[in-house]
C-alpha cells in the first residue's frame, strides 16, 4: 500500500529506540525525509545510523532534552535552518513511575508533568510553525492504554497519559484551520527499555527470573504475551499518512486488547 509520504518531511521524537526508533524506520521505508531527535547524543547518532544502514536513506539528527524549555528552543533554531517544512511529527517521548498515590510528593507528580504533558507541548510548539507549511500536516503523539484501565501503582502515569488524549482531541479541533491533523496511539505493555528495567527490578526484588514476571503481567493480556514495538509503529506511520485523510482526535489502542472497556 502507497501511504502517500514520499519524499515528505518527518521529525521524530524520542527516536534512538523502542516504538519510536521503530515508527522512523517505518517513515523511512515509505520515502520519508526523516530527522530524528532524542536527548542522548550517543545513542541517537547510532540509532541514525542504524537506520541509514537499514533503509539506505540519509537521517538527520539533533539531540535535545524536552524536559529543558532551552534545549527545545536550541530544536526549534534547528529545524527551522534543517527544513522548509514539516508534514509529519512524531512524538515517542514520555515515562512512567512504579509507586502508590501515597509514595509520591509534588517532585515526583511535576517531573512526570514535565516528561509527559509539558514535554510534547513544547514538541509540537516548537514544530507548529513548520507543520502550519505543509499541505495537509499530521502529529501523532504516543501515549498508553493506562487511561482506559488504569494500571495498578502507576497513578501519576495513568493521570498525565489520559491528558495526552485530552489534548489529541483539544488540538485536532483547534489546529483544523491549518489543514493539520491530530491523533495519539496507546500502546499496551510492551517490551521496551522501560518494561525491561522494569522487570529486571521486580525480578530483584521478588528474587525469580525476568521470564516469571514478563509471564505474570502478559497472564493479563488477551493475546498472552507483550508488544513489540515494532508491532505499535505499524499504526504510527499509518495515522502519519494520507490514507487516514478523514481521521482526527482520535486514540488508537494498540494494546493486544488488555483494555477491555467499551469507550
Amino acid at each position: 500500500m502507497d501511504l502517500g509520504i514520499k519524499d515528505e518531511t518527518a521529525l521524530v521524537v524520542g527516536a534512538s529506540e523502542g516504538i519510536g526508533y521503530e515508527s522512523a524506520r517505518g517513515l523511512l521505508e515509505e520515502g520519508a525525509d526523516v530527522l530524528i531527535c532524542s536527548r542522548n547524543a550517543d545513542k541517537l547518532k547510532q540509532a541514525a545510523h542504524r537506520l541509514e544502514q537499514a533503509c539506505g536513506r540519509k537521517v538527520r539528527w539533533f539531540a535535545a532534552d524536552i524536559t529543558k524549555a532551552d534545549e527545545v528552543a536550541k530544536l526549534k533554531a534547528w529545524l527551522e535552518k534543517e527544513t522548509p517544512r514539516i508534514d509529519i511529527l512524531v512524538s515517542a517521548v514520555g515515562g512512567s513511575q512504579r509507586a502508590l498515590f501515597e509514595e509520591l510528593d509534588d517532585a515526583a507528580w511535576i517531573a512526570n508533568y514535565e516528561f509527559n504533558i509539558l514535554g510534547n507541548v513544547r514538541i509540537i510548539r516548537a514544530a507548529l510553525e513548520l507543520l502550519k507549511k505543509a499541505r495537509a500536516g499530521r502529529i501523532v503523539i504516543l501515549g498508553a492504554a493506562g487511561p482506559r484501565m488504569p494500571y495498578p501503582h502507576q497513578v501519576v502515569s495513568n493521570v498525565h497519559k489520559a491528558g495526552l488524549i485530552a489534548l489529541t482531541k483539544t488540538l485536532g479541533v483547534e489546529f483544523r484551520p491549518y489543514n493539520i491533523r491530530v491523533n495519539s496511539v496507546s500502546p499496551g505493555r510492551t517490551l521496551t527499555s522501560l518494561w525491561t528495567r522494569r522487570i529486571d527490578q521486580l525480578s530483584k526484588e521478588r528474587g525469580v527470573a525476568p521470564q516469571k514476571i514478563i509471564e505474570e503481567f502478559a497472564h493479563e493480556i488477551p493475546m498472552g504475551r507483550f508488544g513489540k514495538p515494532e508491532e505499535i509503529a505499524p499504526m504510527v506511520v499509518f495515522l502519519a499518512s494520507h490514507k487516514t485523510s478523514y481521521v482526527t482526535c482520535q486514540s488508537i489502542l494498540v494494546d493486544g486488547g488488555i483494555a477491555r472497556g467499551l469507550l
